[in-house]
């Protein structure tokens, strides 16, 4: 099902890489039970309708890898070769990730999002390293390299990951074909070291869109991702696309338009951030449920939505006006398509 041979994941990347990846977080009955064949399936065929090239299939939620081997199955069928899938690499252990890695490839996803499990305590450089080597090594798949500050690496290195570090991994390592820079955040300073070191080898990329269009004034990204951009509904994989073909000003007119709804998905955000490293999924699946995606329950253990949050993310749509459902937000634990 993969396009291209391992030795070729770089190469392939540079050429197809083009477009905005966003995430697919699966969808479950209503007993939590099984997962939901047609909410997932649903989801999907929205992505391909809003525009993204790609999508996250999130596994940072209560799976298995039997069921998230199924959820790549679904998902690949249902998008018929009209969306990459990524497959997300965050299950608890090495072990593990290996594990799923083998059955994604063989379910049909394309490229790899690599996470470091919350029990991976890093202490030196050649830690990481071993643990990315040792991954990548397991997949014939891309990998995409995820420097951020949720790894909690900063104790090895004030950047995280090191300028080092990343060369290293980079030269060593020739299945890492994109780097999602978000060392150092909030600075951009991650991004733009890593761009002027690395943008000439792999796909250097900026998954926060209110980040990625201003910088695409400056530097030519040639893809965005991965990140909730869903919210949005078509209206990112737009801006993205005209910024990327040098019609800057026009994704500009867009970026002041959607940005009452940038603003309200921040503060919801950060009222759950701070003290943590973990993204509440449950208001991501919220948030691109009230743009038309499926919505619908999720297992324990998981964050909650709160109701002031709900009304922030309905009324910032509004004010952009974007499209936002009319369902009440008790719909959302239903799902549009409940099994």
């Amino acid at each position: 099902m993969v396009r291209y041979e391992k030795n070729e994941a770089r190469a392939w990347a540079r050429e197809h890489m083009k477009g905005m990846a966003n995430v697919v977080i699966p969808s479950y009955t209503q007993d939590l039970e099984h997962l939901n064949e047609k909410g997932i399936r649903h989801d999907v065929r929205t992505c391909i309708q809003y525009g993204f090239w790609g999508t996250l299939l999130a596994s940072e939620v209560a799976i298995t890898v039997d069921e998230y081997r199924q959820f790549v199955e679904w998902s690949h069928d249902e998008a018929g070769g009209k969306l990459t899938l990524i497959h997300h690499a965050a299950f608890g252990t090495l072990a593990q990730n290996i594990a799923a890695v083998k059955a994604a490839e063989k379910a049909g996803a394309e490229l790899v999002l690599l996470a470091y499990p919350h029990n991976f305590y890093a202490t030196t450089e050649q830690h990481i390293f071993d643990y990315t080597k040792a991954f990548c090594d397991a997949t014939r798949l891309g990998v995409i390299l995820f420097p951020v500050p949720h790894w909690g690496f900063e104790r090895v290195h004030p950047a995280g990951m090191s300028p080092d570090l990343i060369k290293k991994m980079v030269k060593e390592i020739p299945n890492i074909v994109c780097i999602k820079a978000e060392g150092g955040m909030p600075t951009p300073a991650g991004f733009v070291e890593t761009w002027k070191n690395h943008s000439h080898e792999v796909v250097v990329t900026c998954p926060l869109e209110a980040d990625a269009i201003p910088f695409m004034g400056l530097v030519p990204m040639q893809f965005s991702g991965t990140s909730n951009t869903g919210y949005f509904g078509d209206t990112i994989p737009r801006m993205f696309n005209l910024a990327r073909d040098g019609k800057f000003d026009e994704a500009m007119k867009i970026y002041w338009q959607i940005h009452p709804a940038r603003m309200a998905q921040k503060a919801a955000g950060a009222s759950y951030m701070p003290g943590t490293a973990v993204i509440n999924r449950m208001d991501w699946k919220y948030q691109t449920w009230l743009a038309g995606f499926n919505g619908g329950p999720l297992r324990q253990p998981t964050m909650k939505i709160v109701d002031r949050n709900m009304r922030i993310l309905r009324e910032g749509l509004k004010k952009s006006g974007l499209k936002v459902t009319d369902d009440p937000d008790s719909a959302y634990f239903v799902g549009r398509h409940p099994v």
